[in-house]
């Protein structure tokens, strides 16, 4: 009999994967993306001194505000345009993108595509 991995394992694997090559530097931050059944979340990470520098995700009350549902690709657009906004006020123009072992698209697509828009690049 052929036993299945679960999504949540799976993605693990990836995201460990990716994780051995990219990382966040004071010039160069990661922007880490999640993805819950229910919210959208976004950080702006350096890895060198394991802070979070910005952070964005569906909770946020002015995102919530926003926002009809909070897990939808208007939702993850929202998100990403608040994340850039907030890096670029705090001087954060370059990024490199983790997408956390999820396969870039829909809201993973959304998220980045928006954050581009508003000034990151990666």
């Amino acid at each position: 009999m052929v036993s299945k991995k679960s999504r949540t394992l799976v993605r693990e694997s990836k995201h460990r994967r990716l994780r051995n090559r990219l990382s966040g530097t004071a010039e160069r931050p990661r922007l880490a993306v999640f993805r819950s059944n229910n919210h959208m979340y976004a950080q702006i990470i350096d890895d060198t001194v394991g802070k979070t520098l910005v952070s964005a995700s569906t909770l946020d009350k002015e995102v919530k505000a926003e926002c009809e549902k909070t897990n939808n690709v208007d939702a993850a657009a929202v998100v990403g345009k608040v994340v850039a906004a907030r890096a670029i006020e705090k001087g954060i123009k370059e990024v490199v993108y983790d997408r956390g072992g999820f396969i870039y698209a829909g809201k993973v697509k959304a998220l980045a595509d928006a954050a581009r828009e508003a000034g990151l690049e990666f």
